[in-house]
């Protein structure tokens, strides 16, 4: 799904670099954490602890060695931020290893989130924090909502491809998780950001890289419904011309809570 750093950053990246900061500023991570990042892709949330903190050590794990290669030649907190190939629902770490775990833009994808969840309190030690955001695909992602609602205009077994229904991304989803898992002081709330296009070209082209759901399903259509979908977006876009810079706005649901004090 996500299968090209480079073309990652290019199409969903940038905005994760946005995001990274007000996760780290939700989670409201103590002076001097060790920090686990669970899915650390391109290193946009370790790279924000790191900078946030010139104290934190975050450890960043991600199942992918491409992302994991990409990251580690970006990473300008050598001895503080190290990254390494991992798997989530397997962390093969010592318990409470870390004083805070975080996780952008992942939990959504990990095909046994509640496992993951288990692993990811097991590392972290008692009191310490776990946090994680996800986009909100259903209402507040509108970079991609405007995408598949012109996608479905233009063909109508496209709505079945759509990430709508995507687990946790909506409301109560991610809370309810956390609390399942036994942890405490669990609070969720909506982050925003805009996401801005210095042109139509830099919105469109995007799609055209076959990143992700609605990157994979562009590159698979023949060019004349192509054409049709770009015509339909610029439509539903309400652009006066294709290189007025345009904005959108997008969410995700952000939840955070503490692992318990054993008795």
């Amino acid at each position: 799904m996500f299968g090209n750093a480079e073309s990652y950053e290019r199409f969903m990246g940038r905005w994760s670099r946005l995001m990274a900061p007000k996760l780290v500023e939700f989670s409201g991570l103590a002076a001097g954490s060790r920090v686990l990042d669970v899915g650390s892709g391109t290193g946009s949330l370790a790279f924000a602890v790191a900078g946030r903190d010139e104290r934190a050590q975050v450890d960043g794990i991600d199942p992918s060695k491409e992302y994991v290669a990409f990251a580690a030649q970006r990473n300008r907190f050598a001895g503080r931020v190290r990254f390494q190939v991992g798997d989530a629902q397997n962390l093969g770490m010592p318990d409470g290893r870390f004083d805070a775990a975080l996780s952008l833009l992942v939990f959504n994808f990990i095909p046994d989130e509640r496992k993951a969840l288990h692993e990811v309190r097991r590392v972290t030690r008692p009191g310490g924090r776990i946090a994680a955001a996800v986009w909100d695909y259903g209402e507040g992602m509108r970079m991609l909502r405007i995408f598949w609602e012109a996608a479905v205009a233009v063909d109508p077994e496209a709505g079945r491809l759509s990430e709508k229904a995507m687990k946790l991304c909506r409301q109560g989803e991610l809370s309810a998780l956390w609390k399942q898992a036994g942890l405490v002081n669990v609070r969720e709330e909506p982050l925003e950001i805009a996401t801005r296009f210095e042109s139509f070209a830099d919105y469109w082209d995007g799609f055209l890289l076959g990143q992700g759901t609605a990157g994979a399903y562009t590159v698979r259509l023949k060019h004349e419904t192509q054409v049709a979908l770009r015509n339909e977006l610029k439509k539903r876009l309400q652009l006066r011309s294709e290189a007025e810079p345009f904005s959108l706005p997008a969410r995700v649901w952000a939840v955070r809570g503490d692992v318990p004090f054993t008795a």
